[in-house]
């Protein structure tokens, strides 16, 4: 099965988590993938950190692109972040609006990540091809679903080049999305995210924070395993690689893995799709 794959990692806070990341993307890059993205903390707490894992993988010859989120940021310090990316032949970013550290007041020079786009084009013109995030469930801070998908076209109309989706397991929900932002004239890739399932009580917090639907009928098999690590991961390596051959069958321009930091489950829902 021939598909575009990218990615996730977020940046270590340890030399033994860069060590280990190391181990994880040697044995990740067998697949090829088009990018590896990296995560950037809210109100750009782990910049140093992104920017190390970024160059670093740079280095090793991977196509790079950073998370860059402008919560809690200013004009000046996202064009310091720009010209550093464009200087080091970074080309691609995730720009995202992200969350205020908790604790901070200030929301910073930009409130929403189509504003962040904008600013990325009028700063850079077409240096950067732009990733931005999208919701097939909604995000949970959205006044409404309708609400939700014109902030989204918002973005697309600032510059965006393609999306990349919340994780979902409900593939109905990413089909139905797509087909109301194409009805809104809306025509970029929009890549379905893929959260490997690893551990039921990791992902239950995950997605009650990040509005991610878990369906009933997972929720109740995966409680149904208790502690049982095995079989939650059969049943996870099942489930996910059911649900990216459909989205693939049905014409998905391509997937992003959610990988933790982790490299055994990506490598075997890649291996059962016959990459």
């Amino acid at each position: 099965m021939t598909f575009e794959l990218s990615i996730e990692f977020f940046p270590p806070q340890s030399p033994e988590g860069m060590e280990k990341l190391r181990a994880t993307r040697a044995r990740l890059a067998v697949l090829k993938p088009e990018f590896f993205s990296v995560t950037y903390g809210a109100g750009g707490s782990t910049r140093e950190p992104t920017l190390a894992t970024v160059m670093e993988i740079a280095a090793e010859g991977h196509h790079a692109a950073p998370h860059l989120s402008c919560i809690g940021s200013t004009r000046e310090g996202i064009r310091e972040m720009l010209a550093i990316f464009k200087e080091r032949g970074i080309r691609r970013i995730v720009a995202l609006r992200g969350d205020l550290p908790s604790g901070m007041a200030d929301a910073g020079e930009f409130r929403y990540a189509s504003e962040l786009v904008a600013f990325i084009r009028a700063e850079t013109g077409d240096s950067f091809h732009i990733e931005v995030a999208a919701y097939p469930e909604w995000h949970p801070q959205a006044k409404s679903p309708r609400e939700d998908l014109l902030n989204f076209k918002r973005k697309v109309d600032a510059g965006a080049n393609s999306a990349i989706t919340q994780y979902f397991y409900n593939a109905d929900a990413y089909e139905h999305f797509v087909d109301e932002a194409r009805a809104l004239g809306v025509g970029i890739p929009i890549v379905p995210g893929i959260m490997p399932i690893a551990s039921f009580s990791k992902l239950a917090r995950f997605s009650d924070a990040c509005g991610a639907e878990i369906p009933r009928w997972m929720r109740r098999k995966l409680e149904s395993f208790g502690d049982d690590a095995e079989s939650i991961r059969a049943f996870g390596l099942d489930v996910a690689t059911e649900l990216c051959q459909r989205l693939i069958e049905r014409g998905a321009p391509g997937l992003h893995f959610y990988s933790m930091n982790l490299a055994g489950l990506t490598l075997e829902i890649c291996r059962r799709l016959g990459r």
